[in-house]
């Protein structure tokens, strides 16, 4: 279980595919302190085992009170992790500080194999350098890190080139997030069904050498891809569990994630941005068990068209945040897969 706090919309950076579209100032409604530690009371509400917290933004360096929220989080036995923007705020005291901390996991960004091509993603020079040396900090310091490469039609060629690039890092995982217009990421061209199928299979070898975990967001198509290539090879049970070609069995927007706006709204993901609740009036792990919406996300007998009748779609269910950008409704199908159920209409 996953809790996404997008902790405030202030940010430095103009990054072209930010689902945010993070300003540099904080919104004028952002839970204030008070607001935030109450917010922070609720997540034991989940239960044994409790979920991951994951502080995004924006930045949420731009937080003033971020250690003391952290602080209040651990003291919960609410596990951390942090998202930073790649500025001149991301030192190396302030990684060996979220450290002390309790953070157990650093999230970096790295959309490009050269500083030209990630900065024209980022919008503002100097990240690429600023991410590069906070890899490096974070391998110094034993913080683990999940690198997350947007993948696009202006990114995709490139992909080998970066997976080259952060081969002798150590991190834990390499997500690849395939674009979904929500916010800034509308002037950004996605990947054809047929493109992202062919980068899928790409994924699905490289993650076989890979020494990281390798993975995707917002395309849980690739659990469908990833099975069908190991049951072709005719590999058994146990060897696809061991493969990872499961790996995220079920989890999809609104289903083991919900998010948290900096304003409060309580949502099934980022790139899902139909508001629920508000932590401010409402329980989050009420409104996640039993607002009607995370309800119908919950059982995928409630998806509609292919993806309601393929023969995947509990491993898989599709990406209901691309769907709902597509078609206005979360249930519906998900346009980037090209499989054809085999009852399908």
């Amino acid at each position: 279980m996953n809790v996404y706090w997008e902790m405030t919309q202030a940010c430095a950076l103009a990054c072209r595919h930010c689902r945010a579209a993070a300003i540099s100032t904080a919104h004028p409604d952002e839970l204030n302190h008070e607001e935030s530690l109450a917010f922070l009371r609720q997540l034991p509400e989940f239960g044994a085992p409790y979920p991951q917290l994951i502080l995004t933004g924006g930045d949420p360096l731009a937080r003033a009170d971020l250690y003391e929220l952290i602080d209040e989080a651990r003291r919960l036995d609410i596990s951390v992790s942090i998202t930073p923007a790649a500025t001149p705020a991301l030192t190396r005291a302030v990684l060996e500080k979220l450290k002390a901390h309790g953070v157990e996991g650093l999230g970096l960004s790295l959309d490009g194999s050269t500083p030209e091509r990630h900065d024209s993603i980022r919008g503002v020079p100097g990240t690429f350098d600023r991410t590069m040396q906070a890899l490096q900090w974070a391998q110094e310091l034993g913080l683990p890190v999940q690198v997350n490469t947007l993948a696009a039609a202006e990114t995709a060629d490139d992909m080998p080139a970066v997976y080259e690039l952060l081969k002798p890092f150590g991190i834990a995982r390499w997500s690849l997030f395939f674009l979904i217009a929500v916010g800034r990421g509308k002037v950004l061209q996605p990947l054809t069904p047929e493109e992202g199928e062919h980068l899928m299979e790409w994924i699905a070898d490289t993650s076989r050498i890979a020494p990281f975990i390798v993975a995707t967001t917002e395309a849980p198509s690739y659990r469908r891809v990833a099975l069908q290539r190991a049951r072709a090879e005719g590999m058994t049970g146990e060897q696809i569990k061991a493969s990872g070609a499961t790996r995220g069995y079920g989890i999809r927007d609104g289903h083991g994630i919900v998010f948290v706006s900096n304003t409060g709204e309580i949502c099934p993901a980022g790139f899902l941005p139909i508001t629920t609740g508000n932590v401010k009036q409402h329980r989050i792990a009420e409104i996640y068990r039993n607002s009607p919406l995370f309800q119908q996300l919950h059982d995928p007998a409630n998806f509609e068209d292919r993806c309601g009748v393929c023969d995947y779609r509990t491993l898989c269910g599709g990406s209901r945040a691309r769907a709902y950008s597509a078609t206005g409704n979360p249930l519906a199908s998900d346009p980037f897969c090209q499989f054809e159920p085999a009852h399908a209409s």
